[in-house]
């Protein structure tokens, strides 16, 4: 049976809104971690088949396939072909899906996996403010009325309605924001992710923890919506920020002298309640696992995306897992939520993770718009 292995696996820093990668030009942002990759794995890189980039608001500055601009911009081969793809939040987990599933096809033999988003040049919806502008009845057309109703469709309506279904107060909130804080600062203060990060300029570590924030502090903010639960506090954070990976065949690790760091157990998509939009990871886990027949006692390390604090307490929940074993160096509440960039940043983590504690299987999933879901379980080798 073909495998699929990670070989190299690295990120920027997660900057804050208008921090330390503000400014920086997205192609620029995304060639910088693919020059990287190339270096760090001693590839070459005209052997690549393809590079598969996700990114969430392909407009302006991410327009006009940002993955391929990315690849000439970092001065490698023309050769190489790139492609850029929207799986909304999960674009760049589906960019390593889609590689995988080239390499386990026999069709291809090294690709890479990336992803990008300058949420602070490119700001989230301007796609969607552009069509609205023109009078354009976007995203959802007439069928969709017929089957949904006007009803509002938002994460932040999906982030309350989930609080509802299970029964989640703001303290309950608040509580996990603030560990997700104090976990973050804890692994930047350790130096877990100096390896997979890769500086750019004068910005080395993440810019989104506030280890000095506290319960009062959060108490105190607004809520997103009137009589709501959700804050600013308890959302992931606005950010920019890229990562890559490079997925090879065993004949790739072969021919080019490679180490293989992981291979991919298995990889699961699953479509969910639109309305509610970001619960697909409940059902997207248990399909991973039972295909797998693994459990969810096995997994050593899982990363699930904080895009809003009620997401991984209602996982989990559901799927009874570890908290400890769960975002074990804190998530997008703290560290920063690049849209189409993390997925590769948090399989990143997940690798580096499981390397550096010893441990054996890990998980990754995340939220997804239209109520998707990806799954990812890796194997350390």
């Amino acid at each position: 049976m073909a495998e699929a292995y990670i070989v190299g696996a690295v990120r920027t820093p997660v900057g804050r809104k208008k921090g330390g990668l503000s400014t920086v030009h997205p192609v620029d942002l995304a060639a910088h971690t693919l020059s990287a990759l190339v270096e760090r794995t001693g590839i070459d890189p005209a052997a690549v088949d393809d590079v598969i980039m996700g990114c969430v608001m392909q407009f302006g500055p991410q327009s006009m396939d940002i993955a391929r601009n990315a690849w000439l911009s970092a001065g490698l081969p023309e050769t190489v072909a790139g492609v850029t793809i929207d799986r909304q939040c999960g674009s760049s987990q589906q960019a390593v899906h889609f590689a995988a599933q080239g390499v386990l096809s026999g069709t291809q033999d090294l690709v890479v996996a990336a992803g990008v988003e300058s949420m602070s040049i490119v700001p989230m919806g301007s796609s969607i403010t552009a069509a609205l502008e023109k009078g354009m009845p976007f995203p959802f057309g007439d069928k969709w009325v017929e089957r949904y109703g006007t009803q509002e469709i938002s994460q932040f309506r999906g982030a309350e309605l989930m609080c509802e279904k299970w029964g989640l107060t703001r303290e309950d909130l608040e509580v996990y924001a603030y560990e997700s804080h104090q976990r973050a600062a804890k692994a930047i203060a350790g130096g877990h992710f100096r390896e997979q990060i890769v500086p750019v300029g004068d910005v080395t570590d993440d810019e989104g923890p506030r280890p000095d924030t506290t319960l009062e502090k959060m108490a105190g903010l607004k809520t997103l919506r009137e009589g709501g639960r959700i804050t600013a506090a308890t959302s992931s954070q606005i950010s920019d920020g890229s990562g890559a990976l490079l997925i090879a065949s065993e004949r790739a690790v072969r021919e080019h002298g490679l180490v293989p760091r992981a291979r991919i157990v298995t990889l699961a998509l699953v479509g969910d309640d639109p309305v509610y939009m970001l619960t697909a990871p409940i059902p997207a886990t248990r399909k991973a696992l039972d295909r797998t027949g693994l459990s969810i006692g096995d997994m050593d390390v899982i990363e699930i995306n904080e895009a809003f604090a009620p997401v991984p307490l209602a996982w989990l929940k559901e799927i009874d897992a570890d908290p400890a074993r769960t975002n074990p160096n804190g998530g997008a509440i703290a560290l920063g939520h690049p849209l189409g960039g993390t997925g590769a940043i948090l399989m990143t983590k997940l690798l580096h993770e499981l390397e550096r504690t010893g441990g054996r299987y890990g998980l990754q999933t995340m939220c997804e718009g239209g109520g998707q879901a990806n799954v990812t379980i890796i194997e350390r080798l």
